[in-house]
């Protein structure tokens, strides 16, 4: 006997539809299983027997080959248990209909026959609605997360017996439903707040530009200035997120099974800090298999702070040259190339020596030249030159530390922020760009246009700074922001002296030229 299940799996962060074929002949009781079916899907075979027999039905002590088409595509991941399992049951004469071709379905089993969760199902339920199909079949525990994806039916089970009985008809459950439009927009909220932080009030200013434009962003001052603190409240005055982005950003997060019944959708702009031990891989993606996303794709439309930035290795951070630059990662494989969204504003924090200490008014440096260039040396002058803003973050004052929070909440500061970044949305209405940070030289030449005091200023900033092709653009594009932010058309002298300042910065924390 023949039959064949729907199924999906995830490459990359986008979904393949998978036909199970079962095939049943005499012979002695064998379960084989090819289509490139890596270890995970080869031990289903045990879950499958065991999950058959223990929910009342017979297992056939018979010669089983189970086909995973397309059969060049490697098959990860547990979610094959259920559509596999039905397949044997309906070569079998157990389960009679058409509904397995025309449902796809997905799911864990568990030795008893429940069904447990699985990663990546938006993704999957994203391929089936385009595919057409008439329904998908999870289990209770993913129902939430597949029902994010309009027009498409979504029916959750709790056990293999309910799956049998919904693939043979004899049951007819209704689809499930959830207001998620509803829990998106009351999920959206803070506990931190940018008005909860001291002084610092250049550095509040450099967030606020950086929001407004997407720009990266890097923070020097000694330990306990504060830097931290700023990072972690730079998402709390970015525009919200849209579902559209929210979709891209849970499908990433779906992937690598960080999503919960808590929090079946991602509804806040996320902020990933990881250690600065971290590898190559677990930046910017990959592992054995099939490429897993990195940090760089968990912070898309987020933010990506690394703290310590010297103490990164040289190689982890060199490959983030490229997706700053492009907002996408393309992991390459003898097999396979994967692309992963990597859309991040990149925040990063450094002393400004070895100890911290240095131009410190309260604590000594005791940190020789050499050790300072050292140190210092350890980032390229290639990927500084991908950074927009360089601030100062000094020591706090005796009378800042001990008086009130000064400044403005992260709400009224977003309110700014959100209407630059609706002037930039009908700027570039017609491009795929979403914020300054993304304007190419086409754009800077239509879009920035300086008044000509303006043009008399940067003039001499270039000769003064030595500016390259990359900061002068750079330069140009946070004085854009900065105009948006003011409401203004033209960019004035203004716009361009406060742009130059976060630049002029990068002179001050580099030491004159010694870096590589």
């Amino acid at each position: 006997m023949f039959a064949k299940a729907l199924s999906g799996a995830v490459v990359g962060i986008e979904a393949s539809l998978i036909e199970v074929q079962c095939d049943i002949a005499p012979g002695l009781p064998a379960f084989t299983i090819v289509g490139l079916p890596e270890k995970e899907v080869q031990e289903s075979r045990e879950r499958i027997r065991s999950a058959i027999k223990n929910s009342g039905f017979d297992f056939p002590a018979r010669r089983i080959t189970a086909n995973l088409a397309p059969a060049d595509l490697r098959k990860e991941g547990v979610g094959l248990d259920l559509p596999l399992a039905l397949s044997i049951l309906q070569a079998a004469g157990q389960i009679e209909g058409d509904r397995l071709q025309r449902y796809l379905m997905l799911g864990e089993l568990s030795l008893d026959g429940e069904l447990r969760p699985v990663k990546g199902v938006l993704p999957i339920a994203l391929g089936a609605q385009a595919a057409g199909v008439a329904g998908l079949v999870v289990p209770e525990g993913n129902a939430q997360e597949a029902s994010i994806v309009s027009d498409l039916k979504v029916y959750p089970v709790k056990t293999l017996a309910e799956a049998i009985g919904l693939a043979s008809g004899q049951s007819q459950p209704q689809p499930f439903v959830w207001d998620h439009q509803r829990y998106f927009q009351r999920s959206q909220r803070y506990e931190l707040d940018l008005g909860e932080i001291r002084g610092q009030e250049q550095a509040k200013r450099a967030l606020e530009v950086a929001a407004a434009g997407g720009h990266n962003l890097l923070l020097s001052g000694p330990p306990g200035s504060g830097k931290s603190m700023l990072a972690k409240r730079l998402p709390t005055i970015l525009p919200p997120l849209t579902f559209r982005e929210a979709i891209e950003v849970t499908k990433i997060y779906s992937i690598m099974g960080l999503l919960s019944r808590e929090q079946p959708i991602v509804t806040e702009r996320q902020f990933r800090s990881p250690h600065h031990t971290i590898s190559y891989a677990g930046m910017v993606g990959g592992g054995h298999g099939t490429p897993r996303p990195g940090e760089i794709s968990l912070a898309h439309h987020g933010v990506l702070f690394l703290d310590e930035l010297p103490e990164f290795e040289r190689s982890v951070l060199e490959t983030l040259r490229q997706p700053l630059e492009d907002h996408q990662i393309t992991i390459s494989r003898a097999s396979m190339a994967v692309t992963f969204p990597a859309n991040f504003t990149l925040v990063a924090a450094m002393n400004p020596c070895p100890c911290g200490h240095l131009g410190d008014p309260a604590v000594r440096c005791r940190c020789s030249p050499v050790e300072i260039r050292r140190y210092r040396k350890r980032i390229s002058g290639p990927f500084l030159d991908r950074i927009d803003l360089f601030v100062e973050v000094p020591r706090l004052s005796k009378e800042e530390l001990m008086g009130k929070p000064t400044g403005e909440s992260s709400e009224t500061v977003r309110e700014r922020v959100a209407r630059a970044r609706r002037f930039q949305q009908e700027r570039f209405a017609e491009r795929p760009i979403f914020s300054n940070a993304q304007m190419g030289i086409r754009e800077l030449r239509r879009f920035a246009a300086l008044s000509q005091e303006g043009q008399d200023l940067l003039a001499q900033a270039i000769d003064r700074l030595s500016l390259s092709a990359r900061a002068y653009g750079r330069v140009l594009k946070v004085a854009r922001t900065i105009t948006d932010l003011a409401g203004s058309q033209l960019i004035e002298a203004a716009h361009v002296a406060e742009a130059l300042q976060y630049r002029n910065s990068e002179e001050n924390l580099i030491g004159g030229g010694i870096w590589t």
